[in-house]
């Protein structure tokens, strides 16, 4: 029996859930492994494993290659998206988030397990919409973290990349005040100051090439 095969062609067309779950077989042991190749196309595709081990090899190869350019699509900031029927915002000003919001989203961002419950603090959905302009619902009015598990995975991924750059401006903002006040840094002392500029950042630079990890059956 054939099996329709379909690959995504871009980011928005895979599920956040669909990669949490990936990422739980993305291991160190798990490298370069025949399984993880077969889980990769299982996710993914939409398949059961057993159809999977029935896709000829040199299809498998050319699978993955096709899902490893999905995975270096660039991606940015998207402040709106649409899930089942409703329309998701971006907190509209960062400097106006609670304590509360923002001990959730430092402890949940870099979790690739709990990232969803990091979403629901970002994006929640729009009650009001005038000139660009938008209000969301109140953090904690209701959860929508188990909702969000379904979001498209470029708008996380765009979150990540917004928080990453957001900590390279912190660092360079921190070094240029720095060096108006001591002319003259040390070697020493600007690499300090990048390994302490790290803590910055809701996430680890390691997070966003995410596709470096996904190099399998390439030769």
């Amino acid at each position: 029996m054939k099996v329709k095969i379909n690959v995504p062609e871009k980011l928005k067309e895979i599920r956040l859930d669909q990669y949490q779950k990936f990422q739980k077989l993305n291991t160190k042991e798990n490298l370069d492994t025949i399984f993880i190749s077969q889980k990769m196309v299982e996710i993914f595709c939409n398949l059961d494993l057993k159809d999977v081990a029935n896709i000829k090899y040199s299809s498998v190869k050319n699978i993955i290659t096709e899902l490893n350019k999905v995975f270096e699509e660039e991606t940015g900031l998207e402040p709106t998206f649409n899930l089942n029927g409703v329309e998701f915002g971006f907190i509209p000003i960062l400097d106006d988030m609670t304590l509360g919001e923002y001990i959730d989203l430092d402890t949940y961002l870099g979790d690739w397990d709990n990232i969803h419950k990091a979403m629901n603090v970002l994006y929640r959905p729009i009650k009001t919409k005038k000139d660009g302009k938008y209000n969301i619902e109140s953090y904690g009015s209701k959860d929508y973290s188990s909702l969000l598990k379904n979001m498209p995975l470029n708008i996380v991924m765009g979150c990540i990349v917004f928080f990453w750059n957001l900590n390279k401006e912190l660092l360079q903002t921190t070094l240029n005040y720095l060096s108006q006040e001591a002319k003259e840094l040390t070697m020493e002392q600007r690499q300090t100051l990048q390994k302490n500029g790290d803590g910055l950042a809701l996430l680890p630079t390691s997070q966003i090439k995410m596709s470096q990890n996904l190099k399998w059956l390439q030769s």
